[in-house]
């Protein structure tokens, strides 16, 4: 055998040997009712309830919106690019009550990667800037000894990195080294379990350590990247559990993209992927995934594509145009009514009560009903994930706190208010959390 062929067959065996996370084909059906899911999201065009994730999931799917696509573009960039670029006194900044987050502002940025612009020019240049400037507040709020924390969290930390580096923008190695330290430290925890790892931080941390080892731009640390990148593939395959999900439904759609970009030797990380592929067609034949986040995620997964793919997007590649959903309704069906009884023992004087909703509402429907009845108030603000308690009977979160939902006797909800829907005769308690 020749040189050549012996550098071809070893190619061959190593190719073999590292093992990548292929999730085959999924019912089109199936993906097709889960990308219908995004179509009414995408009718909110006003600043509180756009999310860019959205537009990114759809680019890098099989599926396409058409001008609703398009018009949602535009949203963005209108409302995006004159909050975060106008002047605090302009009249085009009378709307603009809330500045996008750190992490609005890099999803904003994968979503125009998405559509294979790149930032440049005066109005790209301080958008990065403004990135660059919230990662660079959140490293000093971390300080010097790595004893503080981000003032939102490590996900829009690693996001921020990401986005910066899909644009091939550098980040100076003092706020790689931040999120470098914590995968190295264990401090990628979720705030409802302090020793519990969250999937999707890790996911997120993974996927802009890898950006960033591909283009080598941070040379002096490109060892504890690559280490880094190990740690948290390791930890989300430690973290799948018996059903086959990573963490649990909602972080599986990030580690997968993590998964599918960080080849491993062996057949642990094929075995790792089947099962979840299996949870995941579980799933969304039962209808369980309704977050438009987790969505967003998902769909470039079931077209094997991931963030990654945003360095060089196939913005010509064919998709599928989505239909409106339909479903036929008999006129002699009427909803059901069920009893959901919500209690709130945080605070002084307790709150408890029955309230009276139709099957298949939202938390938030019935948080709304109670506070329709009288005896009940909240208030709630807009994230990527969805609506946030921000504060309930009058008790705004502070710093450190949240209020977590539990269903009793005592099992924290995975889904948010709007997502989540009470079964007849659960009771929900708003349980004021400090962390």
């Amino acid at each position: 055998m020749g040189h050549l062929g012996a550098f071809l067959f070893l190619l061959g065996a190593l190719g073999a040997l590292a093992e990548i996370c292929d999730i085959s084909e999924v019912d089109s059906q199936l993906v097709e009712k889960l990308g219908q899911r995004l179509l009414p999201w995408m009718d909110q065009l006003s600043l509180e309830h756009l999310n860019p994730s959205i537009y990114v999931g759809l680019r890098l799917s099989s599926l396409q919106a058409g001008t609703k696509e398009d018009l949602y573009l535009y949203s963005l960039k209108l409302h995006y690019q004159q909050c975060l670029l106008g002047s605090a006194s302009s009249d085009d900044n009378r709307d603009c009550q809330v500045t996008p987050s750190m992490g609005q502002l890099a999803l904003y940025l994968l979503a125009l990667r998405a559509n294979c612009e790149s930032v440049k020019g005066r109005k790209g240049d301080r958008l990065v800037s403004q990135l660059k400037r919230f990662l660079e507040d959140e490293k000093n709020t971390i300080g010097h000894s790595h004893h503080g924390h981000p003032h939102t969290s490590y996900y829009q930390y690693g996001l921020g990195i990401l986005a910066l580096c899909v644009h091939q923008k550098r980040v100076h190695d003092h706020v790689v080294g931040k999120l470098l330290y914590a995968v190295e430290h264990d401090h990628l925890h979720d705030h409802l379990h302090r020793n519990h790892l969250s999937v999707d931080m890790a996911a997120m941390a993974g996927l802009a350590f890898t950006c960033l080892e591909r283009f080598n731009f941070n040379p002096d640390q490109r060892h504890r990247i690559a280490m880094a990148i190990g740690t948290v593939r390791d930890k989300i395959l430690n973290a799948q559990t018996l059903e086959g999900h990573f963490g649990n439904v909602y972080s599986t759609p990030l580690a997968l993209q993590l998964l599918m970009v960080s080849p491993i030797p062996g057949e642990e990380m094929g075995t790792a992927c089947l099962k979840a592929r299996a949870a995941l067609s579980a799933s969304l034949q039962d209808g369980a995934i309704q977050n438009a986040l987790t969505i967003s995620q998902l769909l470039p997964v079931l077209n094997r594509k991931t963030y990654m793919d945003l360095i060089s997007p196939d913005c010509l590649a064919p998709r599928v145009m989505l239909g409106q959903a339909t479903e036929i309704l008999s006129q002699a069906q009427v909803p059901a009514v069920i009893r959901v009884t919500l209690k709130v023992l945080s605070l002084l004087p307790p709150y408890e009560r029955s309230i009276f909703v139709f099957a298949g509402s939202s938390l938030e429907d019935v948080l709304k009903m109670a506070q329709e009845l009288g005896g009940f108030t909240y208030e709630t603000q807009a994230t990527l994930s969805g609506p946030y308690l921000t504060s309930v009977m009058g008790k705004v979160v502070g710093e450190r706190e949240f209020w977590q939902l539990l269903r009793e006797p005592n099992t924290p909800l995975l889904q948010g208010i709007a997502d989540y829907r009470p079964k007849d005769g659960e009771t929900i308690e708003l349980r004021l959390v400090s962390w």
